[in-house]
């Protein structure tokens, strides 16, 4: 019998200048699939290569220090290389490790990722089940074919295998998450400087179908829950054991079940915990909440972002938003008078777009008045159901770049470089505007919108050309506040 307790979970290192300008953010689906690997047994450990910004030699040495049995990483598209290349240095470092990877992308594809021999598994869909089933069944050499929601290449003719799909899990709450193996004092959110910063799971799913996204194919059109009193409980447990005071909720849908999120913001409400929420959702569900609208900003919510996506309607029925533009600008403006930081997103670079489209969703932008707003390039996932749309116009083949920051779809009226000034132009534009009206803000969000728009300039992928055009704004509001300049503390 072979042993396959020491299990080491890597995050690859990868990095485009958008998610890690505003945090530094735990691998939460590390997490998960450590508490269950713990319950089943085995020894896992969490290294967090992408926050220790560890380049590939940096991860080389830890794996031939950790001496693990197994390596097993997670991917989504843009990281997927990243990961390969941390299983390329157990390879070398770890040459008897087993190499498993999971995630939205090897779920999806997972041919085209064992296609690379420094993969022996791939784990399909949710892990926490999987994972400890696959390696107890490799421990006693027995015919991994037998596990639910895995690939690989049989020994010898090297076809490859992919078993039977594994259900999804029916309880949420019943799952364990490795909490004790999280390095805390890693996370932090950057807008609030000495922040304790987690992630929390509180659903899976999405109901929706638009093309662009693929969270309704990993979770089969499913919206599952975990019960509002356990949701708080987690919450509570964070702040009193671990000093959390800020929580990112990591699902794509929270208020789906609109009783069920009035309880969790109730319960919150009550409990008085301390902790300001990160969170996203519909800008049709916030319209639908306008009565209790005050509740998530009592609630915690500090920050909350909602995808309007288009300035124009036809573009949001063709992408399947199932959103009108009223409610995007409602959404935005009861979350803005509720006091909470607001956020959006505009998909561009879409087929039939013109320089016109981009300028028509900055000025959309600035009507809204979110206090941030992204122009991002469509990005088809190869597994999505847009790719089928634009396949054609894809000109970009690098997985790394598939980050909504580069476009990739070549649209009729420009060139992909001519998007890409577009883009830099309307974001240069929009927080140039933000800043020479900030003063006007509440002074909470104000100092927020200060520390963000330097974040934006010294931590984003903005380029210097970009960057200069909000740091000129900002320091006109400064110099009219009667501010310090950036970097100098009084």
């Amino acid at each position: 019998m072979r042993r396959l307790r020491d299990v080491l979970l890597v995050t690859p290192p990868y990095h485009c200048g958008m998610v890690e300008s505003a945090g530094v953010w735990m691998p939460l689906q590390l997490a998960y699939l450590a508490g269950s690997l713990s319950a089943a047994g085995f020894e896992p450990r969490i290294h967090d290569a992408m926050s220790l910004f560890e380049d590939a030699e940096a991860v080389r040495r830890h794996i031939a220090s950790a001496e693990p049995d197994v390596v097993a990483v997670t991917a989504c598209t843009a990281t997927l290389e990243a990961a390969l290349a941390v299983l390329r240095s157990a390879r070398e470092a770890a040459p008897r490790a087993v190499t498993v990877i999971g995630g939205v992308h090897p779920t999806h594809m997972p041919t085209e990722v064992l296609s690379h021999a420094e993969v022996d598994f791939v784990v399909r869909g949710e892990g926490e089940a999987t994972l400890p089933e696959l390696l107890a069944c490799l421990e006693a050499g027995e015919d991994p074919a037998k596990v639910a929601g895995v690939s690989f290449r049989e020994r010898g003719s090297g076809a490859f295998v992919h078993t039977r799909q594994r259900p999804l899990a029916p309880d949420l709450d019943v799952l364990p998450v490795a909490w004790d193996l999280v390095d805390w004092p890693l996370y932090h959110y950057r807008t609030k400087p000495g922040s304790r910063l987690a992630i929390a799971s509180w659903t899976r799913g999405c109901t929706g179908r638009c093309t662009f996204c693929s969270q309704h194919k990993m979770w089969r059109g499913t919206w599952r829950s975990r019960r509002p009193e356990r949701v708080v409980a987690e919450v509570r447990m964070l702040a009193e054991r671990f000093g959390v005071d800020t929580l990112e909720v990591a699902d794509e849908y929270p208020t789906c079940d609109a009783a069920r999120w009035e309880d969790i913001l109730d319960r919150l409400i009550a409990a008085d915990l301390g902790v300001e929420l990160l969170t996203e959702t519909r800008a049709d569900d916030i319209v639908r909440d306008e009565r209790i609208i005050g509740k998530y900003r009592d609630a915690g919510v500090l920050h909350a972002y909602v995808g309007v996506e288009s300035a124009r309607q036809d573009r949001l029925d063709g992408m399947g938003k199932r959103l009108t533009t009223e409610q995007g600008r409602r959404a935005i403006g009861l979350l803005n008078d509720a006091g909470i930081v607001t956020e959006t997103s505009f998909l561009l670079g879409w087929p039939g777009d013109t320089p016109a489209d981009v300028d028509e969703a900055l000025r959309t932008a600035l009507h809204y008045a979110p206090d941030l707003a992204f122009f991002l390039a469509v990005t088809p996932w190869p597994y999505a159901d847009l790719y089928a749309e634009v396949a054609d116009r894809v000109e970009v083949h690098d997985y790394a770049r598939y980050n909504l920051i580069e476009p990739i779809v070549r649209p009729d009226a420009m060139s992909r470089e001519e998007l890409s000034a577009k883009l830099s132009e309307a974001f240069a534009s929009f927080y140039a505007a933000k800043m020479r009206s900030v003063h006007l803000l509440p002074p909470e969000k104000r100092a927020y919108m200060m520390r963000v728009s330097k974040l934006l300039m010294e931590e984003s992928y903005l380029s210097a050309e970009v960057a200069e055009s909000v740091r000129r704004a900002a320091a006109g509001v400064r110099e009219r506040a009667g501010m310090p300049a950036a970097g100098v503390r009084r």
